[in-house]
């Protein structure tokens, strides 16, 4: 049975996206994990959000639908916007902040990379992408 992950590409009003920096991995990625038992991708991405990175947000649309076969994992990447709450950090977060597209830091998860870019350029079409 594949498992599934939903990740928020949240912007600022200057299209910088948010990351969070791992507790247990030296890696940068989005916020977000995985879809819990009776819950929707939707409503994992914000619960996702709030606890790792203390904001609510809203879920714009749908970014794209990522397999990977190899971790038997389906994962959902929502464009959203923040409505409240205020960065905080977490036990999955130690650092938070916000990155120009064309900056990212050199260890940021390259999948979460491909989707962050992915996001930034859709034309209203939601992608499908094996990823490795």
């Amino acid at each position: 049975m594949h498992k599934l992950g939903a990740f928020a590409v949240i912007l600022d009003d200057v299209s910088r996206v948010l990351l969070a920096h791992r507790t247990d991995f030296d890696t940068w990625n989005l916020p977000g994990g995985k879809v819990e038992y009776l819950e929707t991708p939707w409503q994992a991405v914000e619960r996702e959000v709030l606890e790792e990175v203390g904001l609510t947000v809203r879920v714009d649309h749908l970014a794209g639908v990522y397999s990977m076969p190899e971790r038997e994992t389906v994962a959902f990447t929502f464009l959203c916007t923040s409505t409240g709450g205020a960065i905080s950090l977490s036990g999955e977060a130690d650092d938070i902040r916000w990155f120009n597209s064309n900056d990212l830091p050199s260890n940021t998860l390259p999948r979460h990379v491909e989707r962050i870019m992915d996001a930034l350029h859709i034309n209203s079409a939601t992608l499908l992408r094996v990823q490795d």
